[in-house]
Formats: C-alpha cells, structure tokens, sequence
C-alpha cells in the first residue's frame, strides 16, 4: 500500500451522503430466521428499528459460505469488487456480510489490524471535510464530534483500522441507511446494516488482522 492512498483517505472520514437513489432488489419470500437476524434490538443503549430484509438482494443477507480468500482464520476481508465483508472461519467457512462503499472504500487497500473497536461512537470529521462542509462544523474535532445515536453516521458500532500503527481513517461500521447495501455511495467507509455490524463486533477481536483488496468479480454481482 502506498501512502496516496492514505492519505486520500485522511482527507474524508466517514459520512452517510449517498450518490444516487438506487432502487432496491425485492426478496419476497419470508424467512423467521432472517426475520429474528434482521429485526428490532430494543435491548440496545439506542433501540434499532428492524430492516426490511425482503428489499435487500438475498446474496447481501448475512450467511456462512465456503471461504474464498484464501486468508486464515480469524482474518477479515473486505471485498471491495463484490460488495462483501468476511470474516473467515475454521473448516474453510467463512461469515460473510453485505457492505456499502464509499470513496474511501476503493482508495484503500492492502493489510492493517483492527487497532480498537467502539459501541456507539462518537464521529468527528476531519478538518478538511468541515472546510469543504461548512455545515458539519458543529461536529468537528474542535467541537467534540457528534454524539452517538441513531442519525450519527457510524452506527452503532465502529471498527478502527490502523496500518503500521498509524490510523488510516478507515472505519468499518454501521448505517441506518440498509438500501446503500450493495452500492456505491458518495462518501464513507465500509458501512453495513446495523444489526450485521453489532454481530461482527461480538466475533471480533481487538488486533484482528484485517485486508481489503478486490477478489474476482462474481457472476451474480
């Protein structure tokens, strides 16, 4: 990885704007199990509504597939080509996610550790997004950041990559905004459902080594 890359990505942080409204894939069949992975979770310090995972692409659905990384276990993967996080297993299994990208989600790649994780975070733009947001100076670093809940753009959860101990500003983490799953948007990181977030954060540890690359593309893409 070089550092333009980072760079680039020290310049945005991470943001909900979406580039364009993109109409969702309906799955009509009810699921009971996907019904309970996607439903509300009032147990959380913010409550989450449910999704409606039936106008979510099914291949976006959370699931246990054959691992085709080629990392070992304990490894997370962000796929930026297909639009899938991993995080593989034993037995050549893999936990893969339906994710949203960014701008930052294609400038970024290679090898880093999960350096920290955060239960509902606090987002602080850096300064050059408030320079070109004027808007979003109430949340800049200076002020503290936005308070954690439901409309603050991390979600509910945020893991912090860091390369070489240096942060790269490159978060994975949640977005109330599920019909960006499987899109291109704007600006942002990595984004995933809340609800797939919150699982992914229990199955993570701190220094968990993380990759992101582009795996070959997939015939159902």
């Amino acid at each position: 990885m070089g550092g333009a890359g980072l760079a680039t990505a020290a310049l945005s942080g991470c943001s909900t704007t979406t580039a364009e409204t993109a109409q969702p894939v309906i799955v009509p069949a009810e699921s009971p199990v996907l019904a309970t992975m996607y439903g509300p979770m009032p147990g959380e310090r913010f409550p989450l509504p449910a999704i409606p995972y039936q106008k979510i692409s099914k291949r976006f659905h959370r699931q246990m597939v054959s691992n085709p990384t080629g990392e070992r276990p304990g490894t997370l993967v962000v796929d930026t080509a297909n639009y899938f996080l991993y995080l593989t297993n034993e037995g050549g299994q893999a936990m893969r996610y339906g994710v949203g990208l960014g701008r930052q989600g294609f400038e970024w790649s290679g090898r880093g550790v999960i350096q920290y994780k955060r239960q509902w975070p606090r987002w602080t733009p850096p300064d050059e997004m408030v320079a070109r947001q004027p808007e979003l100076q109430p949340y800049s670093i200076a002020n503290g950041g936005m308070d954690p809940g439901l409309n603050n753009p991390l979600g509910a959860r945020a893991l912090y990559i860091f390369q070489n101990g240096e942060d790269t500003i490159y978060r994975i983490h949640g977005s109330p905004e599920w019909w960006t799953i499987g899109k291109s948007v704007s600006s942002g990181c990595v984004r995933m459902i809340n609800q797939d977030v919150v699982d992914l954060f229990g199955r993570v540890p701190d220094k968990a080594p993380i990759v992101v690359t582009s795996l070959p593309r997939s015939p159902a893409a």
